[in-house]
């Protein structure tokens, strides 16, 4: 954004004292350059830990992915927890890390 000022005694912009002079703002410090997406980090131990969320986050990376979100409800609520985690490692587990 380009505006003028008027120079003041003491400012180093060589003008004289009164004069008009153009300056640019530069505003850029409150938007950021998108930043390269970080993995997915998946606490186990936490909330998002909890069978039923990681059944949502199934449904979602699966729709994303054009998976059949039915067959893999199915398989992934086949047998117990840990069935649930290697399926979702299996699916996922390229680009989603599940932490203990």
């Amino acid at each position: 954004m380009k505006t003028n000022f008027i120079a003041e005694r003491g400012e180093s912009t060589g003008a004289p004292e009164g004069q008009v002079v153009p300056f640019t703002i530069i505003l850029n410090t409150m938007i950021r350059k998108k930043q390269p997406k970080k993995e997915i980090i998946i606490d186990l131990t936490g909330p998002d830990g909890n069978a039923f969320v990681l059944l949502g986050y199934a449904k979602l990376y699966a729709q994303q992915l054009g998976l059949n979100w039915n067959k893999l409800q199915e398989e992934m609520t086949s047998g117990d927890y840990e069935n649930l985690l290697e399926v979702f490692d299996k699916n996922f587990g390229s680009f989603v890390i599940l932490e203990r």
